[in-house]
């Protein structure tokens, strides 16, 4: 910038819209859940996009499935929230919500693990081992009547808490069990115990355990509503995975693309040696030739998805910072775009803000005092010409039934940092869309998450496929591993 120039003073973006139906556009609405109640879901208007009744089936401890059949019964039902009263509506019920039915499906598609597996699990010195190759086998039994069942339900007991994790080999059973399901291409949804009987707060678990079987049935519950057409989103994220014995590590690259409407088409997995990337602690980068490789595989499947129309303008997201040999690697593929935007999302960092309200008493005079509520959802302030903070955390008063609403109840949010390494323009619009990409996550009822669904995913994604032991050459989709 030029010397004596004055930076904008902060501004605040109004709650992103969310469309619900393909063509009408007065099925809007800010609020996710309220969307849903009075609209229905996006895809109830397009016919065989989802089962009239979507099938589940279960995988658990043997003489234990009347807990999922009791909380499937129990989602079928209404149920009234007893906390977030600003936010959460009542449930009316599964069918009321989605337009669908939900039930098990027959039961000889469903698998009970053996009854010694508690045992086994208790006796071993590798537990979480133990109960992997145990659901790794019943998942390949399910597998064997994949045309019986939409989504998977893979019950957890408490009782096998001890072998969920192992920070010795970073093993997490979350992502081991997805990648298992993903590379059979079987939507997977697990349950642990405490969800299915005694988790208080049930309304909340109806809502958040209904939008994420919906979504993983095929289902999309809602899109952006404003987006500017033919944008294609891309988040990248990495993750090492370990290589065979004396070979150096592999860097698995995820790239989550979305469409104008902020949904999400699928994504690809890209496997390089580490000869190949620059590691700066726990982060890499690629040189040139593989950053044009993931992204020509990112826009081949926006290219499919849009009988060949290239997009108008590409909008990169990552958390790491654009090195010139991933910016040249990103214009080598996406050259037939109009416009390429590079932007490196930031969550950690030390900025606050506070909102502060007139001085005590009605005075004039006198300092200002913090408000109840923290400073508001949107709020944006330009640091300089190429950095923006984006506060998506934050008070929500539009979507509240009354008065404020603040997601996350207690503390002081921090904003995102929005380092633009390639593209123009004003900075609202660039973070308009960062803020309605954090609405695009299907897996929960909740308002917003902190990042936008394309580094979210990809970095969920990149976690789980490090737990494959070889990938496809094949786009995933998205479904599989949330």
């Amino acid at each position: 910038m030029t010397a004596g120039t004055r930076l904008p003073d902060f501004a605040v973006l109004t709650e992103p819209q969310l469309s619900f139906h393909p063509l009408d556009p007065a099925k809007r609405s800010i609020h996710p859940l309220r969307g849903l109640l009075e609209h229905g879901p996006y895809t109830a208007a397009i016919p065989g996009a989802v089962r009239d009744v979507i099938r589940l089936a279960a995988i658990g401890p043997a003489g234990e499935g009347e807990n999922m059949v009791r909380l499937v019964q129990e989602m079928r039902g209404p149920l009234d929230p007893d906390e977030r009263l600003a936010y959460l509506p009542s449930w009316p019920g599964f069918a009321g919500v989605f337009k669908v039915g939900l039930q098990f499906a027959p039961k000889d598609v469903s698998v009970q693990l053996t009854a010694g597996l508690d045992d086994a699990i208790a006796a071993s010195p590798v537990p979480h081992r133990v109960l992997l190759g145990a659901l790794a086998d019943g998942i390949r039994r399910a597998a064997a009547q994949r045309a019986g069942f939409d989504v998977l339900v893979i019950y957890l007991p408490l009782r096998w808490q001890a072998a969920f994790r192992n920070r010795d080999e970073d093993f997490d059973l979350h992502h081991a069990v997805k990648g298992i399901t993903a590379s059979l291409g079987i939507p997977s949804q697990i349950v642990l115990e405490d969800t299915a009987t005694t988790k208080p707060h049930r309304c909340s678990v109806a809502w958040t355990l209904g939008t994420a079987l919906y979504a993983k049935a095929g289902g999309v519950p809602w899109k952006l509503a404003a987006a500017e057409p033919r944008t294609a989103y891309i988040g990248i994220s990495y993750a090492l995975r370990p290589g065979p014995a004396g070979y150096p590590r592999f860097v698995t690259c995820c790239s989550q693309i979305f469409d104008a409407e902020g949904s999400g088409l699928e994504f690809v997995a890209y496997e390089t040696s580490e000869d190949r990337v620059a590691i700066r602690g726990r982060n890499p980068f690629l040189d040139r030739e593989q950053m044009r490789a993931v992204m020509a595989r990112s826009l081949t499947l926006y290219l499919d998805r849009h009988c060949g129309q290239a997009p108008r303008r590409v909008v990169v997201h990552k958390s790491t910072a654009f090195r010139d040999a991933e910016t040249d690697g990103c214009f080598d593929a996406l050259s037939s775009a109009g416009e390429v935007e590079l932007i490196q999302i930031i969550d950690d960092i030390p900025w606050r803000g506070v909102q502060l309200g007139p001085p005590k008493g009605g005075t004039r005079t006198g300092r200002a005092v913090p408000t109840n509520y923290p400073c508001r959802r949107g709020t944006l302030v330009h640091l300089g010409g190429y950095e923006t903070l984006l506060w998506t955390q934050g008070d929500a008063p539009d979507v509240a039934y009354a008065g404020s609403y603040f997601k996350e109840g207690v503390g002081i949010p921090r904003p995102l940092l929005l380092r633009r390494w390639a593209g123009r323009g004003p900075a609202g619009p660039m973070a308009g869309e960062v803020l309605a990409l954090t609405k695009m996550n299907w897996n929960n009822d909740a308002l917003y998450d902190t990042l936008p669904t394309t580094l979210r995913y990809a970095q969920t994604l990149a976690q789980v496929i490090k737990t494959m032991p070889s990938l496809q050459p094949k786009p995933y989709s998205y479904r599989l591993f949330i």
